[in-house]
C-alpha cells in the first residue's frame, strides 16, 4: 500500500510585520493574523518560513511551547521541535 499524503490548506498565517495584519496571502485568500492569535488558536504545529530566524521566533512563541505546540522549520533539513 502507497502512503497517502493529505493536503489541508492552513486556517491563517501569522507575521509580525504591521502591514501585512488584517490582509490575506495572494492567491489563496488565507487571512494574515497577529502572532498574538497563536494564543486563541493554540495550534499542534507551527510551520517556520523564515528559517534563518526560527531560534527567534520560538523564543517569542515559548508559551506555546510549554502548552504542546511543535515548532517545524524545513529550510535548510526538516527540523521538528
Amino acid at each position: 500500500m502507497k502512503p497517502r499524503i493529505f493536503y489541508t490548506k492552513p486556517s491563517y498565517v501569522a507575521d509580525v510585520a504591521p502591514s501585512r495584519k488584517g490582509k490575506f496571502m495572494p492567491g489563496s485568500r488565507i487571512p494574515i493574523l497577529a502572532p498574538s492569535a497563536l494564543a486563541e488558536y493554540n495550534p499542534d504545529f507551527v510551520l517556520i518560513l523564515p528559517w534563518n530566524i526560527a531560534q527567534e521566533i520560538r523564543g517569542q512563541l515559548a508559551e506555546l511551547a510549554g502548552s504542546g505546540t511543535k515548532f517545524v522549520t524545513a529550510v535548510p533539513s526538516l527540523e521538528i521541535a
